[in-house]
């Protein structure tokens, strides 16, 4: 397999704010530019007083109740974004023809969180163990598909 984009349809995705406080969900805040994960959710650093919870789908109702107990304010967003996970020995060449960012493991470990463009196409890029998360916008997702599956092209033998 060189690289391997598989659509996460449904994911719950909960924008939170909040100005002060160490945690949500019993998870420690990330900082800048990272993601934290544990008690089933990962959570993503947007901003200095934003944060994006993410989790399997079906989970917005009990997890809107808890956060809005933790936190100045809760929307739910998980009709935004499509998630796609890239995998694969190429994955991180397959993006590099379409993203600034440097994905070397030495600049972009995993935990790395960053909004950034991909061929024109904003999304949220998450750096994992066993490849990306990406989020992209759902009225883009089309264009975002097929530009991945034009760039895997030089990777199939």
């Amino acid at each position: 397999m060189t690289a391997e984009a598989v659509e996460e349809p449904f994911r719950t995705q909960l924008t939170v704010r909040l100005r002060d406080g160490h945690a949500l969900l019993g998870v420690a805040l990330p900082e800048p530019c990272t993601f934290t994960s544990g008690n089933g959710v990962d959570i993503l650093w947007m901003g200095p007083d934003e944060y994006l919870v993410l989790a399997e789908p079906g989970r917005q109702a009990e997890l809107e109740a808890s956060l809005s107990r933790e936190s100045d304010a809760v929307v739910d967003v998980s009709a935004q974004r499509v998630t796609v996970q890239l995998t694969g020995v190429h994955a991180r060449d397959v993006l590099a023809h379409g993203c600034s960012i440097d994905l070397d493991e030495s600049v972009s470990p995993p935990g790395t969180c960053v909004q950034t463009l991909f061929a024109r196409t904003g999304i949220v890029l998450m750096v994992r163990e066993d490849g990306f998360t990406i989020l992209v916008r759902q009225s883009f997702s089309d264009y975002f598909k097929a530009w991945l599956a034009d760039a895997s092209l030089e990777y199939v033998s």
